[in-house]
């Protein structure tokens, strides 16, 4: 399966070689109009990495341990990844090249190393991430070892990259579908849960403990490096580039609109899931008093007895694996875009495949064998936190291409939008700070 033409330009929508730079794209005027709705699609490959395993665990976690209280945190995060996710398609789509190609060319050799090296880190983690899970799920269905699932999960990456193979429109309605699943089986979930919504909605404003609290102010940089993952940008930027080929303001305006809705709907339904689980974990486990539940296995276990129905945890299992499947596909794509954009160095998406479930088996295989089971939450966390630590070597460069005007031009990224995008990256950095100063004193 290789990737030239480049499998992402066909997953995006078009079939066409690595985009050239906007001044040397084809401007006749005998290119055929498309309508808005033909851009729509890669919304949903990044909406699967705002509902990977990593964002089950953390979410489950501070339901649990906090009740309802950091809603507010999915919120901030939901939003904040919508925001940064408009910019960097806004930058793709009006650039004609993707993040990583824009840091290639602006920055030194020693920087564009160093940024390569640190996403590479953040997709591992991730995918470490989407491996446990899926073998947490697989056990929970069928009853076999955590090792034979996180095997058995290596596997379903090939699967599911396979029905590329017949173009662009299977993947996506593969993975819109499994999207459609999650989101059914939380309606399940909160049909069976009856939470407290006066509380719920309570949830959705600032706890005053969030940065006294240690446990809380970790599991909220989890659920922020769970929900705004770094690759996800670059993917993104990757996905949506060649949307404008003729590259004449009338082209770009009709893709925008286009990526726009596809983006803020599918990163819209993703916020509902993670909101979701959250509700749930704080409906069954913090209001029932098993307020120490911070594991997958636990949960499950637990939250079939505790609502007093079977299909409870099936819901729950059925939903983890689909959401594990998802994600192992975007961190793939991922992993080629850094590796194409940073270093200009293509390899079959097979390899890649290859390269990044190998480098994630490992450290799954010897959590799984040194914690059993019950380990596997305390896993999940560490993992999204790393993705929060990377974030900001992402956001900045995002940030200033997309409000360079000889870059972007007259859609360059400004105002009110330009002032969110630098307070996110703003918050994000506090953020870290503050976890780092405690992990310190």
């Amino acid at each position: 399966m290789n990737t030239d033409p480049s499998t992402l330009a066909q997953l995006s929508g078009h079939a066409s070689d690595v985009p050239l730079h906007p001044r040397e794209l084809d401007t006749s005027p005998r290119a055929p109009r498309r309508r808005w709705w033909s851009f729509v699609g890669a919304g949903s490959l990044i909406a699967v990495g705002y509902m990977d395993p990593g964002n089950w665990a953390t979410s489950l976690a501070g339901g649990a341990r906090y009740g309802y209280r950091l809603l507010f945190v999915v919120l901030i995060a939901s939003l904040m990844g919508m925001l940064l996710q408009w910019v960097a398609s806004r930058v793709g789509l009006v650039t004609g090249r993707d993040l990583a190609q824009l840091c290639r060319e602006r920055f030194s050799r020693g920087t564009t190393l160093g940024l390569w090296v640190a996403c590479e880190i953040a997709i591992i983690a991730c995918d470490v991430a989407e491996v446990v899970g899926s073998a947490v799920a697989l056990q929970m269905l069928l009853g076999i070892s955590l090792t034979a699932g996180v095997l058995c999960s290596a596997v379903g990456t090939f699967v599911m990259l396979a029905l590329q193979s017949r173009g662009k429109r299977p993947l996506q309605c593969a993975i819109t579908a499994l999207i459609l699943f999650v989101g059914l089986c939380f309606v399940v979930e909160l049909a069976l849960a009856h939470p407290d919504w006066a509380d719920a909605l309570r949830g959705f404003t600032p706890p005053p403990a969030l940065l006294r609290d240690a446990g809380m102010l970790w599991l909220a940089a989890g659920i922020l490096g769970a929900t705004v993952m770094p690759h996800n940008l670059y993917l993104h930027s990757a996905l949506v580039k060649n949307h404008a080929p003729n590259h004449d303001d009338a082209a770009i305006g009709r893709a925008l609109k286009g990526v726009n809705i596809d983006t803020f709907a599918l990163l819209g339904l993703a916020f509902v899931v993670n909101a979701s689980l959250l509700i749930v974990a704080a409906a069954v486990f913090h209001a029932s008093g098993h307020r120490e539940v911070d594991d997958l296995a636990d949960a499950h276990r637990l939250i079939a007895p505790l609502v007093g129905s079977h299909w409870a945890g099936v819901a729950f299992a059925s939903a983890l694996l689909a959401c594990g499947l998802n994600a192992t596909v975007t961190g793939t794509l991922a992993g080629q875009v850094v590796m194409e954009g940073f270093l200009n160095l293509r390899i079959a998406q097979w390899a890649r495949a290859l390269l990044t479930r190998s480098l994630a088996i490992g450290p799954a295989l010897l959590a799984v064998g040194f914690y059993g089971q019950h380990g596997s939450n305390a896993l999940l966390v560490s993992t999204q936190v790393v993705l929060s630590l990377q974030l900001p070597l992402a956001i900045i460069p995002l940030v200033r291409f997309a409000s360079d005007v000889g870059l972007m031009g007259r859609w360059r990224v400004a105002r009110t939008p330009l002032v969110a995008a630098w307070g996110c990256a703003g918050l994000i950095v506090g953020l870290n700070t503050a976890l780092l100063w405690q992990a310190l004193v």
